[in-house]
């Protein structure tokens, strides 16, 4: 039984198709990449993983449980085997670095404050920012915004951690820094890393498996190996994406 499972997911707004009969399969332990252009699909897709939407058809197994017949606290206590970390970092701006990352078990745990200051601290320290925890948000940096929002995902040790467009904009540098980091955060916890990206090289460097999803389809599934060998590839579409092309089957409107 694979950790996540999609079957036959479609959904639509407003007469929209989003996700087109979307059948996919992640195993525990697998560093795996969700790969499009924006507007794609991917955030509705994740929507769906962490149950905050449900799909017209289809079921999301999470641990074997389907999403659509759990109640509402069986869906919390889902959620929390997801971290997430969300493209814009989502931090809190009112809140410090160590309110921002202790902010889950605050909410989800009977611990006291006492008890979460050094898992934050742990958390902290893991991702490369020691001793920032009286600091607000506004004065770090975007790499440290995002490495705060890194340690924020992990301080409950979930099982799967969700990277959507982990290195959107930060410098080179921190993009180097924030790719290391995930490598060395999925072989130290043993989870299961999610990378939803439209940076091809950004996620072969994390992942080893890989779904390409254009226009709410997914449109190639295989191993990284296969996206950086384009003969191997069939699907002019695929092709076209890897080699950064303007010329090929995937035309402007399509996003």
């Amino acid at each position: 039984m694979s950790l996540i499972e999609l079957k036959n997911i479609s959904k639509s707004f407003e007469q929209k198709k989003v996700l087109d009969r979307i059948d996919l399969s992640i195993e525990a332990g697998e560093a795996f990449l969700i790969l499009g252009r924006s507007g794609a699909g991917k955030t509705v897709l994740l929507r769906h993983l962490i149950g905050l939407i449900h799909p017209d058809s289809g079921r999301v197994l999470i641990d074997g449980k389907d999403l659509n017949q759990l109640d509402e606290q069986e869906l919390v206590q889902t959620r929390l085997k997801f971290g997430v970390v969300f493209q814009n970092s989502a931090l809190f701006d009112s809140l410090t670095v160590g309110e921002n990352v202790g902010f889950a078990l605050i909410q989800h745990s009977a611990l006291t404050k006492a008890e979460i200051l050094p898992k934050v601290h742990t958390a902290l320290e893991m991702v490369g920012l020691e001793g920032i925890e009286e600091l607000y948000p506004y004065e770090l940096s975007g790499g440290m915004r995002k490495r705060v929002a890194i340690a924020r995902a992990i301080i409950y040790r979930p099982k799967i951690i969700i990277y959507d467009e982990p290195t959107t904009g930060i410098d080179p540098i921190s993009v180097d820094k924030i790719v290391h980091l995930i490598q060395d955060l999925h072989q130290r916890l043993s989870i299961t890393t999610l990378v939803v990206t439209h940076d091809l090289d950004v996620g072969l460097k994390i992942a080893q498996r890989v779904a390409f999803l254009l226009q709410g389809k997914i449109i190639f599934e295989g191993n990284k190996d296969d996206l950086q060998n384009p003969e191997r590839i069939t699907d002019p579409r695929v092709v076209q994406f890897i080699q950064g092309s303007s010329s090929g089957p995937i035309k402007e409107m399509e996003v």
